[in-house]
């Protein structure tokens, strides 16, 4: 979970990245930092995946991984039915897209912090 964990991290930064982008008016961010914000969360996203159908995971860690899943496929339609037609993202989707980011970020930040000290 813990490399999961880094990969959203990273990926979060990205994601935080390309709000200030989007609310300080620009249409969408650039190409690369999308690209690379996506590559990152679906690695970390895959890497829960396995974990959940091989050595399975705690139940917020499972909980994390169906916010996760939920906020991916809500990043899958905003850079394929917005960026990638240079479409300016809408904000509100954006935002929603991030809350469940969020949210499935703490809950796994919170299962590995009580898994390392237990």
């Amino acid at each position: 979970m813990i490399p999961a964990t880094i990969l959203f991290a990273i990926a979060a930064v990205g994601g935080a990245t390309m709000a200030v982008i989007r609310l300080r008016g620009v249409a969408r961010p650039p190409d690369w930092l999308t690209m690379l914000h996506g590559l990152l969360a679906a690695a970390g996203l895959v890497l829960l995946l396995n974990a959940y159908f091989t050595v399975g995971l705690p139940g917020m860690a499972q909980l994390a991984l169906l916010f996760f899943l939920v906020a991916a496929a809500g990043g899958a339609y905003i850079n394929l039915g917005f960026h990638s037609k240079q479409l300016p993202l809408p904000i509100p989707l954006m935002l929603g897209h991030a809350a469940l980011a969020v949210v499935g970020f703490l809950l796994l930040l919170v299962c590995v912090l009580q898994t390392r000290a237990g």
